[in-house]
């Protein structure tokens, strides 16, 4: 398996939402940050959406990573079929072999049968790009429908893109999710969670850990993909709550993702 960064694991130095920094976290510098650390995948997701480069952005990026010995991949939010068709050039220009795409709640309302023949449009070019679509379990998509929307289109160009979490807000506990789509696993995001109960008692609150540090089946998790593709990569990212000092949170970012390369490492050594 291959480790990989994605760049979800630097939410708040790249910038979300209102949580802005003053000096927004690169493409390639979430490249160096992975060299640094030893790991052999970068996967830009929707957070750093790489369409907003320049064609010589992504040629240099390809070729940094060509340097180092390293490939990159390229991710999506929600289904567009414009957007997907626009990513895949973008895709074959950095050497990606997958394009991740986040299924959620608003996908979920479109009719499997007519997602699955957009789908059908896009994958001839997807192919002679070199990529697979790699269609992630988000929070409002339930892996079942998932399940029915691969076997509806039917192609090895098409598979899963696992997050071993996510699918906790669909009602789903994460094995069960991990059996659902294992056997259309083509991408895994790994990361760590733990529940902790709210102070006054009125439920309780599902939150991120460096992995290792929390509740998820970790090695129940590459156990159930051990007859998938051995050169799959294997993403890490982390679900850091913020804090009222953003800056203090941004520098944790790099403290969680050591000590997650780490456990890492040990949990995927001879896999």
């Amino acid at each position: 398996m291959k480790l990989g960064l994605g760049s979800y694991a630097f939410r708040w130095s790249i910038g979300i939402k209102d949580r802005q920094p003053p000096t927004p976290m690169t493409a390639m510098e979430v490249l160096e940050i992975a060299h640094g650390h030893g790991l052999s995948v970068v996967q830009y997701a929707d957070n750093l959406p790489l369409d907003r480069l320049s064609a010589e952005d992504h040629l240099a990026l390809k070729a940094r990573a060509n340097a180092y010995g390293m490939t990159l991949e390229v991710g999506t939010q929600s289904f567009n079929s414009e957007e997907l068709a626009r990513y895949i050039p973008i895709g074959q220009r950095i050497g990606s072999n997958i394009l991740r795409v986040a299924l959620d709640a608003e996908d979920a309302l479109i009719p499997v049968p007519d997602l699955a023949a957009q789908l059908r449009e896009l994958l001839p070019d997807g192919k002679a790009a070199g990529l697979r679509f790699a269609i992630e379990n988000h929070f409002n998509y339930p892996s079942p429908r998932m399940v029915q929307l691969l076997d509806t289109v039917a192609d090895d160009a098409l598979g899963v893109c696992l997050d071993v979490a996510n699918s906790i807000c669909a009602g789903e506990w994460p094995m069960e999710t991990v059996r659902m789509l294992a056997p259309y696993a083509i991408n895994l995001h790994f990361k760590d969670y733990q529940i902790t109960p709210d102070p006054y008692g009125v439920g309780f609150r599902i939150h991120g850990t460096p992995l290792g540090e929390g509740r998820a089946e970790l090695t129940q998790v590459l156990d159930a993909l051990s007859d998938r593709d051995p050169d799959m990569s294997v993403i890490l990212e982390h679900w850091l709550p913020h804090s009222d000092d953003m800056e203090a949170t941004r520098a944790l970012e790099h403290e969680w993702l050591g000590r997650t390369v780490a456990a890492a490492k040990t949990l995927v050594a001879g896999r």
